[in-house]
């Protein structure tokens, strides 16, 4: 009985954990799914397996493309990070620290920063706000960490589109293959027929 209710825990954690992208279901049965409203004809029942497989595709590029954008804005947090500390390990000091900032694509100006226990932050969206190096950091690794725990998220659910796609596309061979074996069947009648 224990067993029963971990492994149905389990059935609703990965639901849970792939909420929104639906469930492709496996046809075990072809000749009872053709039966079922809406797949009059084969070539019907391949369309709508088609659609669904066009609607895990358009799934697929969106969650790719938000993958790639984390994967460029963890970088860009971890160095924003590594500066941080640095500027808090120079706060204590007299001596301004030499660095060289970015102006633009391969352009880069050397600067002399005075000492300081405040920066500004760039979120995003033209907004610029100044917090203590301390808030900033605090700010930052909460920022880094989310993105990580994002990430993971976006690999297991690309993970499990992959298993989606080839449900469907193991289901449209089945139909494809009972639509021909049928149509061959039809083909032997007839020619019986005939003779």
């Amino acid at each position: 009985m224990a067993a029963t209710i971990d492994n149905s825990n389990a059935v609703q954690a990965t639901k849970k954990k792939h909420l929104g992208i639906p469930e492709a279901a496996f046809v075990e049965d072809v000749d009872s799914f053709m039966k079922q409203p809406g797949n009059e004809t084969a070539d019907a029942a391949l369309r709508r397996l088609d659609e669904q497989y066009q609607k895990y595709k358009y799934m697929e590029l969106n969650l790719s493309q938000k993958k790639l954008r984390l994967k460029n804005q963890i970088p860009q947090i971890t160095q924003t990070l590594e500066i941080l500390r640095h500027m808090q390990k120079k706060k204590e000091t007299t001596e301004p620290m030499e660095t060289h900032f970015l102006l633009a694509d391969n352009v880069y100006c050397k600067a002399s920063v005075p000492p300081t226990d405040k920066v500004c932050l760039w979120l995003g969206a033209n907004v610029m706000l100044e917090y203590d190096i301390d808030e900033a950091q605090a700010l930052l690794e909460k920022n880094l960490s989310t993105a990580s725990r994002n990430l993971e998220t976006l690999v297991e659910d690309l993970d499990f589109l992959r298993d989606q796609f080839t449900t469907i596309e193991v289901n449209m061979a089945r139909v494809y293959n009972w639509d021909v074996k049928r149509r061959s069947k039809e083909n032997l009648l007839k020619s019986a027929d005939k003779s």
